[in-house]
């Protein structure tokens, strides 16, 4: 125990930075999802294609290729920099592969969405001289949000655990602290006599993080979702 409360601060703060991570991926994954999702069920067949393309790339690529691309290739081989600062550039890196990876499933989640609107409505809308934008924007995607609340909640609690990913390019604090399970890995090494005790430490710190987030749109889910 005394190598838990020894590193507790340390402990806190690699939660935090995964927290955040996941805080800024999942803004970006929202945005970027429902972009997709926008372009899956366009009348434009090129945009079809473009979100058919991406979704099915992503989604069949390992996540650990994709963090890795961001530092090797994006960062080192096309020169994409976010900051002059080494660990805040590989946290944007990581922010960015996180949120690109975790937005082909928001956009799934979405289109699934879209499709349990009834076909009236968009029919109607569009008979009241609506572009497909306005449709869209002002009668599918209110209704396809509060039909997937549940579903996205679940996505984004998988991202909160995918931030652990992060490890393999490095990412820290800006005084070099490891997020989570770098700093579990760390700990085991140096006090594998107390391996179940670190371990259960840092589960039970997801479950800390991830549970409210199920509980509440779980919760939201019943109140909201009957809405139409």
């Amino acid at each position: 125990m005394d190598v838990i409360i020894e590193a507790f601060p340390d402990i806190l703060q690699a939660f935090w930075l995964n927290i955040r991570l996941a805080l800024y991926s999942g803004v970006l994954a929202l945005v970027l999802g429902t972009l997709l999702a926008a372009f899956r069920v366009s009348p434009v067949p090129l945009l079809r294609l473009i979100g058919t393309v991406w979704v099915n790339t992503i989604r069949n690529t390992p996540l650990t290729l994709v963090i890795t691309f961001m530092l090797f290739g994006l960062s080192y081989q096309l020169g994409v920099t976010f900051s002059d600062t080494i660990s805040e550039n590989v946290f944007w890196l990581a922010v960015v592969g996180l949120g690109v990876y975790t937005a082909a499933f928001v956009c799934e989640v979405l289109r699934a969405g879209i499709n349990t609107v009834d076909v009236g409505q968009s029919e109607a809308a569009r008979s009241l001289g609506f572009t497909f934008t306005q449709n869209l924007r002002l009668v599918i995607l209110p209704q396809a949000f509060r039909a997937v609340i549940a579903p996205l909640g679940s996505t984004f609690i998988a991202l909160i655990k995918n931030t652990t990913i992060a490890v393999v390019i490095g990412v820290t604090t800006a005084e070099g602290i490891n997020e989570s399970s770098g700093l579990m890995r760390t700990l085991i090494e140096f006090n594998g006599d107390q391996t179940i005790l670190i371990f259960a430490v840092f589960a039970l710190g997801f479950v800390i993080i991830t549970l409210p987030i199920g509980l509440l749109t779980s919760w939201a889910a019943k109140r909201l979702g009957g809405v139409r």
